[in-house]
């Protein structure tokens, strides 16, 4: 053997599976899903910039429509003779199960990299555990864990030789997120190293089983009959007992090159131990920290780490156990219902019956379910399980289980003592912290090659939401897969938060906590909690202050703070390193990652940097603080199910809420009430839009642009704003608009906490005489007008009578159904959400595709929905990503099943009925799908049924909420629509239901992190298409149009909002299937000047014909008038080019791909040409 050549890097989980995957790749058919895409990215991106594999070529890196193509691609790759991966998680890897079942049928050597994800069930959740990997383990692939991101390391290569030398399908996988984010110094091992264990001529043995009409033309995967199939299904026998062989040998070669033991199963712990827990994944590097702490104390235990799950060797396993132990805890991290035990709890229990190896206890558990935390204290409580009176199968860790009382009691003062120094960091999301964090870890592994580790942890929103960076430093490896509780140093970048969360709970005594803020010593004293202040005196904290919001700005460097906390940092912890080398590395990092954008850029983050030491100061923690009576930090909002549900998961407080919650509020199926959002107030804005009333116009076009529904008009009279806030009853003007307008006043009101600062509003002002109704103003100078916002917003009916409701002006004094979304700051996709629940939230029925809108529309417990004073309001549920309009169409088919059966009791019973009765049924009948004109006679209809002397009419009242008709909208974005869920929705329009399609293309994968989709332009850069995207977009509206019955409408809403008024109120109206395509731009485009540009980008991407709006009706056709209008002028496409070269995902493709770069812009503008003039066609 060569040589052992290795080299360290910091690097997370999912970049550690690309590059060893990458070496033994040929073909890697890929598609997006959290938390796995980072893996296919980055093949992506190393292909893009020419690297080899251990065959000296380029991987052919292919994107496929859904998880279930991608492992069709791999599978006939494969049968042609290349080596093939691809990587998944969740739901994604279910749908490859049908193929996982033909990869190990054919003995092919299919990898499948998996970030393994919790499934959904009553809910979705993007977070990790063992679901999806339980799922495949009858389909007989092979499947090899890794525990760490050093373990993926050495492990993830092992897969693919273990795959070619055993002719098997290999599913590789670690823990989601847990492991595939967190970021440690890893040792690698050199390329040159790993292809010499490769086995060439088994390598060779694959090539020449490939299918080839040229030398192997021969027929495989037929039918075979009752007569065959078990015993040709019986004959792989002796080859899958090969797999484990060759695993054994495998785990031995790479245990002699990495110099680290690997197994079937590896023991740890005492080699006498009577008490043993056996598990895979993450949750071993905590055990392993206890046993060395409870071995330390004398106690007899250790564990047993599972790397080969399948094929699971009884024998291999009974050999790992010591032969002293009596007692054994399984743990899972999965919840089989119905099962006698949870995956591993059995086949363990198999395992030790078929070897006859007796203990005196064997007991399964679960544990850490979709990414919760299992801290030290929950594995020795489970070591202590062991012996008590009564040990049971199916108990739980890590929650407080008070309705089936399965869960453990747990320690609170046991915690594990380690040498390494901890931070946390409370960030904003897309505020910087999370990058700098990273850099943090990159310079202090590079240079103090201390072990480094790092782990962020975020909620559900894409950008806005709370962020927290978890980072220890230390001399030794660091295997502490779990959350800080005792941080030596804290930081928070946002002061808002004080209020919000208990950060300080998590300092050590003696520690450090940083605040960026603006407020002087004294203002923060008064503003401080007395919980913050007495946990800052009780543990004799170091209190530090700075204004990084100021020095950015001063610097030029906007709202980006990050790099000069970064400093901070460093400064306040040198014992990490030194100060004065932390400011060489972080200004070396500077400048390679801002060198591109110019040396103006450079020098100001060089001025951040040193700003970071300069502008700190320390407010003095008040000893007589300790004394102080911890008080509410909130007030009550009287409502119990937010204040003690939702409002504590808001404050992070959630993972303590026990069981009895979820039953309590009824919350088992996955249900969330309405009107919750708007309580919430975050307060995440720097600056939020004040009104100047003697500039407005009074058009409403800032409501009608807010994506948030947070700046709304209101029309009020003299007894309605005498419930105002003294102080603000004169900010009125006189409604204007005509006769019926005599005595009512306007008023523009923002809610400034509920607002996230986007400024939409403020550009799309038109002003007058050259001066905007609305400025842009420090946020915390207008909180005080929260208070008129909660009356006007929710106290204050909505005046509707009094405009055109198809003009702007008329449909923003519509109520919103939909408000303060948890949607990223100037959201392009929420204001057409917005809009169409303003129109129809009071019949809407939604089936909502996996993606951004059902995160922002759907994160539990919070959901933007309203109900209004007859509690109507939109009804929402979210499927899957792959069938959302089946979904939507099932929906649609049961409305009018529950219709057709109104219909027909009333039909039975007619006869029988009184004759007003009658003719009230009569018109019900007409107009059945007439809402507004069923509204008006419903509650005659109701009355007289109930009081009809026919009892058999009565039926009807078990429907009576069922009598009006459901206006069913299936919702998503371009990922669904184009790709994943398009046979679905070709399906649904090629039929005639009556269901509307509303698609929010924003031409990328936006939830998943900017992947493209088959929306994607031509030249546009996204990840999966590195170097920019070759294929034409693909034109979805013509497709539809093509059926001719199916209402088709574009709409961009910066380029003409009357447009898409008509678009949504004709597309409704239509009895039969609908599509509306919104152009929404996202920031993942990049887009100069930010996303509070984003009307303007809508309306120039009409003009140079990028994105033509129109509308299709067959309803005119039948009139004999032309189906499309066209709602646009001839483009201009000479400012195409100008166009796309206003964002980034367009203007870098000269410097990523300068050599094809003009040839893929110029085919774009040609494809748009050709799309425009292909839709004009279809009018003639």
């Amino acid at each position: 053997m060569k040589e052992i050549k290795k080299s360290f890097l910091s690097v997370d989980g999912n970049t550690a599976a690309a590059l060893a995957s990458y070496t033994f790749t040929e073909v890697a058919a890929i598609y997006p899903i959290t938390p796995s895409s980072p893996m296919a990215e980055l093949v992506d991106v190393y292909s893009s910039q020419g690297k080899k594999n251990a065959f000296g070529n380029c991987v052919k890196v292919v994107e496929l429509q859904s998880e279930g193509g991608a492992s069709g691609a791999v599978h006939g790759a494969l049968q042609a003779g290349s080596l093939a991966t691809t990587y998944t998680a969740s739901q994604g890897l279910l749908l490859m199960i049908p193929n996982i079942y033909k990869w190990v049928g054919e003995c092919i050597p299919a990898v499948v990299h998996v970030a393994a994800r919790s499934l959904a069930s009553r809910s979705l959740s993007i977070f990790g555990d063992h679901q999806d990997i339980y799922a495949c383990r009858q389909t007989g692939a092979a499947m090899l864990c890794s525990h760490s991101v050093q373990e993926i390391a050495d492990l993830s290569p092992m897969a693919h030789l273990l795959a070619i030398n055993s002719s098997s399908p290999v599913i590789d996988f670690f823990d989601g997120f847990r492991t595939s984010h967190e970021i440690q110094n890893v040792e690698f091992v050199d390329d040159e190293n790993w292809k010499e264990l490769l086995d060439l001529e088994k390598v060779e043995e694959f090539r020449k089983r490939a299918l080839n009409p040229h030398g192997h033309a021969v027929t495989r995967g037929g039918a075979e009959n009752d007569d065959i199939c078990f015993q040709g299904r019986e004959a792989q026998n002796v080859h899958e007992a090969n797999i484990v062989t060759e695993a054994e040998k495998l785990f031995k070669q790479v245990s002699e090159l990495t110099g680290r033991t690997y197994a079937p199963f590896v023991y740890y712990g005492a080699k006498d131990a009577t008490k043993v827990i056996i598990a895979m994944g993450s949750v071993t590097e905590t055990a392993h920290e206890v046993i060395d702490d409870l071995m330390a104390k004398g106690e007899k235990v250790g564990m047993v780490k599972v790397h080969l799950y399948r094929p699971f060797s009884a024998k291999h396993l009974i050999a790992a156990i010591p032969s002293t132990v009596t007692k054994i805890a399984v743990l899972d991290r999965t919840k089989e219902p119905g099962s006698l035990g949870e995956p591993l709890y059995l086949d363990v229990v198999a395992a030790l019956e078929q070897e006859k190896r007796h203990v005196d206890v064997l007991v399964g558990g679960r544990y850490g379910i979709s990414s919760k935390d299992t801290q030290p204290n929950q594995i020795k409580a489970v070591y202590d399980f062991l012996d008590s009176e009564k040990p049971f199968t199916g108990f739980t860790i890590g929650i407080n289980d008070d309705v089936t009382h399965l869960s453990l009691p747990v320690d609170s003062e046991y915690h594990v003592n380690n040498t390494y120094t901890s931070c946390l960091f409370y960030g904003l999301g897309s505020d910087g912290t999370v990058s700098a964090n990273k850099s943090s870890i990159k310079i202090i592994g590079d240079a103090t090659h201390q072990y480094a580790q790092a782990y962020f942890a975020y909620d559900s929103r894409k950008a806005g939401g709370v962020t927290r960076s978890h980072l220890r430093f230390g001399k030794d490896p660091i295997r502490s897969t779990y959350y800080i509780e005792h941080a030596d140093f804290i930081s928070c970048s946002m002061d808002s938060y004080i209020l919000k969360y208990n950060m300080v709970k998590n300092l050590k005594k003696g520690g450090t906590f940083l605040l960026n803020t603006d407020m002087t010593d004294e203002e923060l004293i008064h503003s401080m909690p007395n919980r913050m202040k007495k946990l800052l005196a009780l543990k004799n904290a170091k209190f530090y202050v700075i204004d990084a919001n100021k020095i950015a700005a001063e610097i030029g460097m906007g709202r980006h703070t990050n790099t000069t906390l970064q400093a901070s940092f460093f400064f306040l912890n040198q014992n990490i390193m030194p100060y004065s080398e932390a400011q060489e590395w972080m200004k070396k990092f500077a400048k390679k990652s801002y060198s591109k954008k110019g040396d103006d850029v450079v020098q100001m983050n060089y001025k951040a940097i040193d700003a970071g030491a300069e502008g700190l100061r320390e407010v003095k923690v008040d000893p007589s603080w300790a004394d102080l009576t911890v008080n509410a930090v909130k007030e009550s909002t009287g409502d119990d199910y937010f204040d003690s549900y939702v409002d504590v998961v808001g404050s992070l407080d959630g993972y303590d809420l026990p069981v009895s919650k979820f039953t309590e509020y009824e919350l088992l199926d996955g249900t969330m009430q309405n009107n919750i959002t708007f309580k919430e107030k975050r307060a995440t804005a720097d600056r939020v839009p004040l009104w100047h009333k003697e500039n407005c116009i009074q058009c409403n076009q800032c409501a009608f642009v807010c994506p948030h529904a947070t700046i709304r008009p209101f029309v009020l009279n003299d007894e309605q704003i005498a419930k105002l806030p003294e102080d603000e009853r004169e900010d009125v003007l006189n409604l204007m608009g005509g006769p019926n307008t005599k005595g009512l006043k306007f008023r523009i009101q923002v809610s400034p906490m509920n607002c996230v600062g986007c400024g939409i509003c403020f550009v799309q002002c038109p002003g007058k005489g050259g001066k905007k109704a609305l400025e842009m103003v420090e946020a915390k100078t207008q909180y005080h007008h929260e208070k008129a916002a909660d009356i006007l917003y929710k106290e204050t009916e909505s005046r509707t009578d009094l405009f055109p409701l198809n003009t702007v002006k008329g449909a923003a004094f519509l109520p919103a159904y939909q408000e303060v979304s948890g949607a990223c700051a100037g959201c392009g996709e929420t204001p057409y959400y917005r809009l169409v629940s303003q129109l129809f939230g009071k019949d809407m029925l939604v089936a909502n595709a996996t993606g951004c809108s059902s995160i922002y529309n759907g994160s539990t417990p919070l959901t933007p929905f309203v109900t209004d004073k007859n509690g109507e309001g939109v009804a929402w549920a979210n499927s899957l990503f792959e069938d959302n309009a089946e979904f939507g169409f099932g929906m649609r088919v049961a409305v009018d099943f529950r219709l057709t059966q109104i219909v027909e009791i009333l039909e039975a019973n007619k006869a029988e009925c009184e004759e007003e009765l009658v003719s009230l049924i009569n018109d019900y009948e007409e107009h059945i799908k007439d809402r507004k004109h069923v509204r008006t006679i419903l509650p005659a209809l109701i009355s007289a049924i109930e009081n009809s002397k026919c009892e058999g009419i009565k039926k009807v009242l078990e429907f009576k909420k069922d009598l009006l008709d459901k206006s069913v909208w299936i919702v998503g974005g371009d990922g669904w629509a184009y790709d994943i869920g398009y046979g679905g929705l070709d399906h649904v329009l090629a039929n005639e239901e009556d269901v509307n399609v509303m698609v929010l293309d924003t031409e990328v994968y936006s939830n998943t992190g900017g992947q493209a989709s088959k929306s994607t332009q031509t030249g546009a850069i996204a990840k999966f298409a590195a170097s920019g995207k070759k294929t034409a977009k693909k034109n979805l509206a013509l497709m539809a149009m093509a059926y001719g019955h199916v209402y088709v409408a574009q709409v961009s809403l910066g380029a003409n909002p009357m447009q898409a008024l008509k678009a949504f109120q004709e597309a409704e109206s239509y009895n039969g299937p609908s599509l509306i395509i919104c152009y929404s731009p996202c920031q993942e485009h990049g887009i100069k000047g930010g996303l509070s540009n984003a009307q303007i980008i809508e309306k120039k991407a009409v003009e140079c014909g990028y994105f033509p709006i129109f509308r299709y009706d067959p309803r005119r056709e039948e009139k004999g008038e032309n189906p499309l209008q066209m709602d646009c002028k001839e483009p201009n496409f000479d400012l195409f080019r100008d166009f796309v070269m206003e964002q980034t995902r367009f203007s870098q493709l000269p410097k990523v791909n300068p050599d094809h770069a003009e040839e893929l812009l110029a085919k774009s503008q040609k494809y748009a040409e050709k799309r425009y003039h292909t839709i004009l066609k279809m009018g003639n």
